[in-house]
């Protein structure tokens, strides 16, 4: 049997490797809760300041660096993603529980961000506008908000702290990195690796801990110029105001209660392999994964059907092993949350499969679960679960579903099954969601295009893309006028 290397995770702190006062904390593999995968830092404070600090000493030098130069930093680590990429899709799902052909994917995927975001230092950040006085040289360029905190979740631990990271450091920000206590030893492979990129000291620093020990230091520290975060809507709201007190820029990225619309003259066995997907991929422990779906009165029994034998093939053990198809939950806290959820459902709506913990694995295992006769007023149909529950909700039209579908306080993603052009379109304008797809499940990203929700999903600017430059840059309008010549 293959020994587990329990890693060791320390901050890096203006280019050095630094342990923290207090006591370590021990991090287990949701896969195997005996067995101990990390020991890292549980920082204060104290750690956070010196971080900052460092941040903000570097943050000059980095910004005045040329675009090349910092792109060939971020090419240099996008080429050791891929040289690591078995290691980190370990240490990612031994960290956090997603089967290793995700981590692996997402390996990948942090790879192309971090080539997009090297193709933004060759792009223009500027425009010469014209000027009332014809003397003037009038223009306006883009230049780098500062020192950029980046709190990310567990869930997708390598893509989206370089989704953040990537073009915070493209436009010329230094970075003081958050990770998620859970992902904390993937976090710290992922600064390892830009630390091996050849990015300045100070330019990329790094602090483990507890989020209600150290997030808020990290928020409210004066010189922490933006905040972009990714996780729950509670702990957003409290970054929205404590940063706007301030004045700091904020960026959030939230909860979702995604639906998607099956009509009667869709494909039912390509729809229905779809919703499962986008309902249970990844333990169901994403923000665009599919919550409810909407199915036309017409077809919801065959519907029903076809995802019970989808459900039915689906796997459930250690992301390490090939012949998985779903992964255990991130922790005990996520374990006994859904599983609250679920009781609440089998009292709101008719449990059709699933429904159960899997006490014959040593981890935190849940089986996925799909209900049916739920009314879109119930809690199931209302609050996100952020696990593998899907809840089946009958409908009389398309016009129905979508106004269902839109009676939410979320607008992250939204999908339709159809064959009908017209109705795809009319779907198009009329549902409330940031990210929509046609004839695909409700996840699904890529580096060139925005991402992000509507209502309380988002604060609004986009990650991703180059939308990005919005949140990541401010503007700096220049007049030079030269004195009259006097040849």
């Amino acid at each position: 049997m293959k020994q587990t290397i329990v890693r060791e995770a320390k901050n890096f702190i203006g280019g050095r490797w630094l342990s923290a006062a207090d006591e370590p904390i021990q991090l287990f593999n949701p896969a195997n809760y005996d067995e101990l995968v990390a020991v890292v830092q549980n920082s204060s404070e104290k750690e956070v300041n010196l971080a900052v600090e460092a941040a903000a000493a570097a943050k000059q030098k980095w910004a005045l660096t040329s675009g090349p130069e910092r792109a060939a930093c971020l090419q240099r680590a996008a080429d050791l993603f891929e040289k690591y990429a078995d290691e980190l899709a370990e240490i990612a799902t031994k960290e956090m529980g997603k089967r290793l052909a995700e981590t692996k994917a997402e390996v990948q995927r942090s790879a192309s961000i971090l080539r997009y975001y090297a193709g933004e230092g060759f792009r223009k950040l500027g425009e010469v506008l014209p000027s009332s006085d014809p003397s003037n040289l009038f223009f306006s360029k883009r230049v780098p908000v500062g020192v950029v905190a980046v709190i990310a979740p567990w869930n997708f631990p390598l893509a989206i702290p370089v989704w953040k990271m990537a073009p915070a450091l493209a436009y010329g920000n230094t970075v003081v990195f958050k990770p998620a206590l859970e992902a904390s030893a993937t976090g710290a492979r992922i600064v390892e690796i830009f630390e091996e990129a050849q990015f300045p000291p100070g330019t990329v620093n790094l602090v483990i801990g507890r989020g209600s020990r150290i997030g808020d230091a990290l928020v409210q520290h004066e010189k922490v110029d933006a905040i972009t975060f990714t996780g729950s809507n509670a702990i957003g709201c409290e970054i929205a105001k404590k940063a706007a007190a301030r004045g700091a820029k904020y960026q959030l990225e939230l909860g979702g209660k995604n639906p998607a619309i099956v009509l009667k003259d869709a494909d039912l066995d390509f729809a229905a392999r779809l919703v499962v997907e986008g309902a249970m991929k990844q333990t169901g422990q994403r923000c665009t994964a599919t919550s409810r779906v909407f199915v036309e009165k017409e077809v919801i029994s065959a519907f029903r059907e076809k995802v019970i034998q989808e459900v039915q093939r689906i796997r459930v053990g250690d992301g390490m092993d090939p012949n998985v198809t779903m992964g255990p939950v991130v922790s005990k806290n996520q374990y006994e949350t859904i599983l609250r959820y679920i009781e609440i459902g089998k009292q709101e709506g008719r449990l059709i499969t699933g429904g159960k913990a899997c006490p014959h694995l040593n981890g935190w295992y849940i089986e996925p679960t799909v209900f049916d006769h739920v009314s879109n007023t119930a809690i199931i149909a209302r609050e996100e679960i952020f696990g593998p529950v899907l809840s089946i909700i009958e409908t009389a039209s398309l016009d129905e579903a979508i106004s269902m579908a839109n009676d939410t306080i979320y607008g992250l993603s939204a999908s339709l099954f159809t064959n009908d052009l017209s109705k795809a379109l009319y779907f198009v304008d009329r549902i409330e969601a940031g990210m929509v797809q046609v004839n695909g499940e409700t996840g699904g990203a890529e580096p060139q295009a925005p991402f992000g929700g509507m209502k309380q999903s988002s604060s609004g600017t986009r990650e991703q893309g180059q939308a990005a430059v919005e949140f990541f840059t401010t503007y700096k309008t220049v007049a030079i006028r030269p004195q009259p010549f006097k040849g």
